[in-house]
């Protein structure tokens, strides 16, 4: 269910049951020669929707619009400040909550959401709004292993590509094909959460986008199988999360 396809009164009939509402956080950013630049929010989205037939609660509108600064280089990439980000993601969760939605899941689908996103949690002192993101899950986790190891990397990933694949388009690979520099651990540590320099040097660094990641590797039949494995997590995750805040 979807609250931007319901009427005000569908709305206020789902309240008078529960207060519960998925809000969907991704961003508009480059994902390398073959990813889409809306993979972050689809991922989330549909993760989301697939999570809310398994477990009856509204997905609110996604957030696409948020911090990217070290993908403007690229093209297509639009990043928010943090500040204007925070400032949006706190008015839309206070919007949420005076309609009656006290317990809300944010399912995040970009690295560099998790800092703002618990910033503007913690400022709220609301302990009904929690935060996950959708690869956290230890189902997600394995699948991933082990589709792809060490070439999953940290952007621009296979596993996200795959999931765009089962709903949206295919992009050849083209230069992709070949496989990206590979990263140390050191690295993945030290640049978590999207930690990245500025945009030209990111991009020299990463010339076609690309973060350690082998996006050739992605296929529509895992991205399938991520996306249930994902949205069932998540379902699990929600129910317990309205059950324990109630």
């Amino acid at each position: 269910m979807r609250l931007d396809q319901m009427t005000w009164m569908e709305a206020d009939e789902y309240l008078s049951r529960s207060s519960t509402i998925i809000l969907p956080v991704g961003s508009t950013e480059q994902h390398g020669p073959m990813g889409l630049i809306g993979t972050d929010t689809i991922c989330a989205t549909a993760i989301a929707e697939s999570a809310s037939e398994i477990c009856n609660v509204i997905v609110a509108p996604a957030l696409a619009y948020t911090p990217a600064p070290f993908n403007t280089g690229f093209p297509g990439t639009i990043s928010l400040s943090v500040d204007v980000f925070t400032d949006m993601l706190g008015e839309v969760l206070s919007g949420l909550q005076v309609q009656g939605f006290t317990h809300i899941y944010i399912l995040n689908g970009h690295g560099a959401n998790v800092a703002p996103i618990n910033q503007v949690m913690k400022a709220q002192a609301n302990g009904k709004t929690k935060l996950r993101s959708w690869w956290d899950h230890d189902a997600v986790r394995q699948l991933v292993g082990e589709f792809y190891g060490d070439w999953e990397g940290m952007h621009a990933t296979p596993s996200e590509i795959a999931i765009t694949q089962t709903g949206y388009r295919t992009v050849s690979p083209g230069i992709a094909t070949e496989p990206p520099q590979k990263l140390s651990r050191d690295f993945i540590t030290a640049h978590a959460g999207d930690r990245h320099g500025p945009p030209d040097e990111h991009r020299a660094q990463f010339p076609d986008g690309r973060v350690g990641s082998h996006s050739a590797l992605a296929k529509p039949e895992h991205g399938q199988r991520i996306l249930e494995a994902a949205a069932k997590a998540t379902a699990r995750d929600i129910v317990d999360f309205t059950n324990a805040s109630e």
